[in-house]
């Protein structure tokens, strides 16, 4: 049987992401992800049979198949990176707001802002060729990074194309982190394998002092991790 209007009312999130997973498919310049949290499993699970059966534009559609360390599940949609993506992506986001009562926003690429589902406005937001996303992705990055060090004491922040990050603050030497991940925090905290190390107190005081209140917390010997309003960025000391 299938599902109705209004079946799965409040059981998603309103707010959806694109491009914040990797696809499962092929390369992420050529395919995008789009990524629902839903409330239930069973939910879940109809969500993706009806993404699937009902939009010929949609590669693959699956569901986590446990609940995720925020006691939410999640939907990820794959679909072609191409020019009519964001008609494509208003076209299953209206099948799905019926599903739910509800209207739905975006977030593209773990980015702070919030957008409505509008074509138009898609396309200047979402990449929709393979040179565009990774355009797109350097300087979603970098912008990501400042927003994320808003609240921080450093004066300058610097992106290298090799994923190093530099950050100078006034009257004290520039430090720099490789960058290995970020994203956020409940979905960067099932990534990481190492323990925590509880010993080296020295370095978590030092970065806490030099970029301000930040939760900072190392595992292993070399990865450290800061946390900001829910985000948290992966780094290794350069």
């Amino acid at each position: 049987m299938g599902l109705h209007a209004n079946d799965l009312i409040d059981l998603v999130e309103p707010v959806f992401e694109i491009d914040s997973y990797q696809s499962k498919m092929g390369n992420d310049s050529d395919i995008m992800v789009l990524s629902f949290t839903v409330l239930e499993k069973g939910a879940a699970d109809d969500l993706v049979k009806f993404v699937e059966s009902g939009y010929s534009f949609v590669l693959d559609a699956d569901a986590t198949t446990g609940e995720q360390s925020d006691g939410y599940y999640r939907v990820y949609v794959e679909m072609e990176r191409e020019e009519n993506a964001p008609e494509q992506i208003a076209e299953l986001v209206d099948g799905v707001s019926k599903l739910c009562g509800q209207d739905f926003q975006y977030r593209y690429y773990k980015s702070f802002d919030v957008n409505e589902v509008d074509v138009k406005k898609m396309s200047k937001v979402i990449p929709l060729t393979n040179e565009d996303y990774e355009k797109t992705v350097n300087e979603s990055n970098m912008n990501n990074f400042k927003n994320f060090f808003t609240k921080s004491y450093v004066n300058d922040i610097v992106m290298e194309s090799n994923n190093e990050l530099i950050i100078k603050k006034a009257y004290a030497d520039p430090i720099g982190f490789k960058v290995k991940d970020f994203g956020i925090t409940e979905d960067i905290q099932q990534k990481i394998a190492d323990k925590i190390n509880m010993n080296d107190f020295a370095e978590i005081m030092f970065l806490t002092k030099y970029l301000g209140d930040y939760n900072v917390t190392k595992y292993g010997n070399k990865t450290l991790t800061m946390e900001n309003n829910g985000y948290t960025i992966v780094v290794e000391r350069l």
